[in-house]
This record gives structure tokens, C-alpha cells and sequence, in this order.
């Protein structure tokens, strides 16, 4: 790897190419690569019990926990940077091996016990000894992408991500046939990170030696103690959850929920984090140009909301075939879960999208505040949710997540420069339409298939509300907003716009 490209001056003309290469790489093979995930994750799904997965829900949040210390906020900070040292990047690499080896010990040898008492299911410490494999491997994952990030170049890990997708699906297939249970959902992803470290390796032809004489490097750990911390209490706010309910229902409901929460949640943690990573160095070289910035912004909320609205109020309305076609039907109690996350989803969506915006811009009292607001909210109300059972937690979603939105708008818009009728115009196309959308599928559901086929297979009734559910959407988009239609549709095709047409 050569490190002084990065430091490389870019013309704006190649910075642009290079951000759309970027987009087209990180979306279109993360569209690939999930799509052999979900193929292996449905069909281990169908295989394995409710109650597997609770248990799996209960390691992940030990995990979530301590990986937020695994000092991706080091690598944050030399992405960020404009002038990166050969030396910085050998001190973080240092600073990785020392923390991630620390991690492993803690969790092998006093939080896998730990865990299995407060949770009182003793196989728990087992699969946690086990997880503490992916800490290792975790330096030699998070630098090289790091460092292709800061170029823009996404090429190499999308190709290496789309591998070690295979390698997943298969390693999760194999074990789930061969009967290992929940043992299966703990191995596929250790195999995965390690098959990462490895390909990353020989893919960058990475050579950093690394050092732990850490002297001058204070403003890269400063930044990344600061993203320690508001990372630190993001993840109270998303764990929160699984750690609360643990205590109050038996692992199969915990697993129901714990699923309905992964279906719910697809877009928005899987298709909009990669599109922010290419969003965070791409506003970093903006951060002073405060126009750009915003215009660039909004684009972005109008371009993903127009996915994901439709996306997710179609999932609220359609979730009993939804679940059925897809889970199978020992995951139907899930269906009211779904339901009730689903319509939370949107606002879930549009908090993401501010993330790479707010890291871009340097203001850590904003990040710290943001996290604080939700390490507060979510756990507050999960707490009073939870007494009435697991679809009240549910839907407490709906209560905390537009909450927590409020409080990020207001904060961070004077900084972006965005006026808040400014963003309801972005949101506006995507939202209407999906309104609209939902009235037409519960329309074909009750007033028509209810009278011409009652009985209808779940695989039919859904590819039917489906069907008519996108004729819909894409009929209001091109007749009430041809505009941005067309705006989604050149960005799809990767098709220049006409001359005198703005994007």
C-alpha cells in the first residue's frame, strides 16, 4: 500500500468521478453481497428456533458493547485528516493491535461469566469465549478499509466484502443443515471477519509495521476518544433493548423480537451505513463550503427517503405475508413487531443520514449531546415499554426515535445550513407517495383479494401487494414528481442528466 497517496491533492473534477465510482462500488456490490446473505440468512432462519436466536441476542449486545472501545474512532480521525503521516497511520495500527487484544482477554476471561449470570443461561459464557476470535482480527479489517476510504477507492473491500459474503452464507448453511444450532449464528460470523483480515491484507498488499511509541500523536487519539465516547453511548441507545428485555421475557419472545427488529431495521443498517461511508470523506472535503454541504445533504435525504419510505411503510401494512413468506410460519407471533418497528423505521432512517454530516463537520459537543439524548430517551422508554410485554417495547419506538430526530435537527441544522422547510421538501416526495402507496395495498387486501381468494398462499398474497404497491409509487413519483423521479432514475442507470437539467 502506498502510503503517500494519500495525501494527493484531487481536482474537483476527479473528486466527483471518484465519488460516484465510490457510490456505484459500495451500493451495487453491498446490494449483491446482501442478497447472498439474506438468501443463507432466511434459509438458517427456517432452520433454527426462536430461541436460538435469543440466545444469539443476548452475546451480540456483550459484543456491540465492548467493540465500541476496538478504536475505529483512530481510523476515523486519519480519514478526517488532511495531511496523514506514514508514522500516524503505524501508531494507530499500534494503538488497534494493543486495544483489540485487551478486548479479547476481558471478554474471554471476565465478561463471558459475567454475562451468563446476569442473563442466567450458562451456554452463554461458552458463545462469548468463542466471539472474543473477531477482536483479533479487527486491526487488520478496519486500517486497510480505513485507508481506501480516505481515497475514495471502494473498489478492492466491495470485491473482498462480496467474497466473504459467500464465505458467510456458506459456513451458516453447512453448520444450520448439520444441526449446530445456535453455535451456527457464532461461527459464520467469526469465519467472516477473519476471512475480511485476510483478503484485506493480500488485496492492499498491506505492509504497516506497526508502533506503540504514540508521542505526537495526540490530536488523532484525541479526536478518537471523542468519537469513543459519543460511540460509546450510541450504543447504550441501540442495545439498550435486547439488554432490557433479556430480564423480563424467556428467549423465545426475545428471539421473536430480536428478528423482527433485524427484518425491520435491513435498510436502514444495511444500505444507508455503506452509502455514509462514502458520504463522510465526501463532506469532510466540503465541511467549508457551507452551500455545497447542504445542497449535497438534502439531496441525499431526498434521494434515501425515496427508498426507504416506501420500503417501510409497505412492510407495515404487509407484514403478516411478509413474515410468513419469509420466516416461515413459527415466526408469525413477530408480525405485530414488525408492524410497529416498520413505522418507526423512516425516522430511524433519517437520523442515520445526518451521522457522516456530523462527523464531517468537527463539532464534537454536538455528537457527545446527540449521544447522550439518545442513551437517556431509548433506555427510559424501553423501561416503562416493557411492563406491558414485547410489543409495547415495540412500539415505544414510535415515541423515542422521532424524539431523538428532533433534538438532532435542532442542533445540527445551523450547522449544515439547511432550513427546516428546506427538509420537509426533501422528505415530502418519498413520504406523500408512500401514503398514498399504503392506502392503494390495504385497498387490494381488504376490499379486493379479501372477496376473490381468502385462502390465498402467503408467497401470492404478497407478491400481490407487492405488485400493486410499486405500480402505485411509481405512478405518483412520475406524475407528481417527474423531477426527482428522473433525478432516481439517472442515478440508478448512471446516466448524465440533459444539458440545463439540474440534479
Amino acid at each position: 500500500m502506498d502510503l503517500t497517496a494519500l495525501n494527493t491533492e484531487v481536482a474537483k473534477e476527479e473528486f466527483q468521478s471518484r465519488v460516484k465510482s465510490a457510490v456505484f462500488w459500495r451500493s451495487g456490490t453491498q446490494i449483491l453481497s446482501q442478497l447472498i446473505s439474506w438468501g443463507a440468512t432466511l434459509s438458517v432462519i427456517r432452520i433454527l428456533e426462536p430461541s436460538d436466536y435469543g440466545l444469539f441476542a443476548m452475546t451480540s449486545v456483550v459484543l456491540v458493547f465492548l467493540n465500541f472501545l476496538n478504536g475505529y474512532g483512530l481510523v476515523s480521525a486519519l480519514i478526517k485528516s488532511d495531511k496523514v503521516e506514514p508514522i500516524r497511520i503505524r501508531q494507530a495500527f499500534g494503538m488497534l493491535i494493543l486495544l483489540n487484544c485487551a478486548l479479547a482477554a476481558i471478554q474471554f476471561f471476565a465478561v463471558a461469566p459475567l454475562a451468563a449470570y446476569y442473563y442466567q443461561e450458562a451456554i452463554v459464557a461458552d458463545l462469548l469465549k468463542w466471539q472474543a476470535l473477531i477482536y483479533l482480527s479487527t486491526p487488520f479489517v478496519i486500517l486497510p478499509e480505513a485507508l481506501l476510504t480516505r481515497n475514495l477507492d471502494f473498489k478492492k473491500p466491495a470485491i473482498v466484502n462480496l467474497t466473504v459474503a459467500v464465505i458467510g452464507a456458506t459456513v451458516s448453511l453447512v453448520m444450520a443443515f448439520n444441526g449446530y444450532g445456535v453455535w451456527t449464528l457464532i461461527f459464520a460470523p467469526v469465519s467472516m471477519f477473519w476471512a475480511r483480515a485476510i483478503l484485506l491484507i493480500i488485496a492492499t498488499k498491506f505492509r504497516v509495521r506497526p508502533s506503540f511509541d504514540f508521542k505526537g500523536a495526540g490530536s488523532i487519539f484525541g479526536f478518537g476518544l471523542t468519537m469513543l465516547a459519543s460511540h460509546g453511548l450510541y450504543i447504550v441507545q441501540t442495545q439498550a433493548d435486547i439488554f432490557i428485555a433479556a430480564r423480563h421475557v424467556d428467549t423465545h419472545m426475545l428471539g421473536l423480537y430480536a428478528e423482527a427488529l433485524f427484518v425491520a431495521q435491513l435498510f436502514a443498517t444495511k444500505f444507508v451505513p455503506p452509502l455514509n461511508e462514502v458520504a463522510f470523506p465526501a463532506y469532510a472535503r466540503m465541511q467549508h463550503d457551507k452551500d455545497a454541504l447542504s445542497q449535497g445533504f438534502l439531496k441525499a435525504v431526498r434521494l434515501i427517503m425515496l427508498v426507504a419510505c416506501p420500503l417501510y411503510f409497505g412492510l407495515a401494512i404487509s407484514a403478516g405475508p411478509f413474515v410468513e413468506t419469509l420466516l416461515g410460519e413459527k415466526w408469525l407471533e413477530a408480525v405485530p413487531i414488525v408492524t410497529a418497528l416498520a413505522l418507526a423505521m423512516p425516522f430511524l432512517t433519517l437520523q442515520i443520514i445526518f451521522h457522516p454530516a456530523i462527523n464531517a463537520l468537527s463539532v464534537p459537543r454536538i455528537i457527545l449531546r446527540n449521544a447522550m439524548a439518545g442513551a437517556v430517551i431509548m433506555p427510559c422508554t424501553y423501561l416503562v415499554a416493557i411492563r406491558y410485554g414485547i410489543e409495547a417495547m415495540a412500539w415505544s419506538w414510535l415515541v423515542s426515535v422521532p424524539l431523538l430526530l428532533a433534538i438532532t435537527i435542532y442542533q445540527i441544522r445551523p450547522f449544515i445550513g439547511f432550513r427546516l422547510r428546506e427538509l420537509a421538501l426533501a422528505t415530502l416526495p418519498g413520504l406523500g407517495a408512500a401514503i398514498v402507496m399504503c392506502a392503494a395495498i390495504w385497498t387490494v387486501d381488504h376490499l379486493v383479494m379479501a372477496y376473490i381468494w381468502r385462502d390465498i398462499p402467503a408467497p401470492l398474497h404478497l407478491a400481490a401487494l407487492t405488485i400493486s404497491g410499486a405500480i402505485t409509487y411509481c405512478t405518483l413519483l412520475f406524475f407528481g414528481a417527474r423531477r426527482t423521479f428522473d433525478e432516481v432514475l439517472r442515478l440508478v442507470i448512471r446516466r448524465k442528466a440533459p444539458a440545463g437539467v439540474s440534479g
